[in-house]
């Protein structure tokens, strides 16, 4: 238990040192995991080899799907259309919403991840308090070659940006 907020970088990474299992699966706390999805999850990826991250469907409170589920790296011609309103290549299209499918980068709001392979590359890069570090994570996963795989075969709902007040200047300057 940390006395202040570290940050979910660090967060994660003190919890992964002390978690015991051969997975390990960052959750955020804004989340409610279906009945199904550590056991499909799991299944799905015993069953593949070279395992970066696998990530599931998320939805909002209202069942809408998140698209920030899959997405493709950034690069900054994508990052800047982003931000100016065009999100066409930030997300990754070429995988559906109910389809399997390897992807370059996953939500931090649940990543399911071998514990060897997240200490190996070092877990969450700490210099991101928080935003980012899920995209920093999942590129380093495939520079690693590791591949991130989109698993909808279940879903859990995320209350997204709970920890956050989404009005304050703040927010927009930390998630930028």
């Amino acid at each position: 238990e940390n006395n202040s907020n570290v940050g979910f970088s660090k967060a994660n990474n003190q919890a992964v040192q002390v978690a015991k299992g051969e997975y390990v699966c960052i959750l955020n706390p804004d989340t409610v995991v279906s009945e199904d999805t550590f056991l499909k999850v799991m299944d799905f990826a015993d069953s593949k080899s070279n395992l970066g991250i696998v990530g599931c469907r998320l939805v909002d409170g209202a069942g809408d799907f998140l698209h920030e589920s899959k997405r493709n790296i950034p690069l900054v011609g994508i990052a800047i259309k982003k931000i100016l309103g065009n999100s066409n290549h930030y997300y990754a299209n070429h995988v559906s919403e109910y389809a399997v499918g390897k992807v370059d980068v996953l939500v931090g709001a649940f990543m399911l991840i071998k514990q060897d392979v997240y200490k190996l590359l070092g877990g969450f890069d700490e210099d991101y308090f928080m935003y980012g570090e899920d995209i920093d994570l999942s590129y380093r996963i495939i520079l690693g070659g590791y591949k991130n795989y989109y698993f909808p075969k279940t879903r859990i709902i995320h209350y997204k940006g709970e920890s956050t007040k989404k009005s304050s200047v703040n927010y927009v300057f930390v998630f930028y």
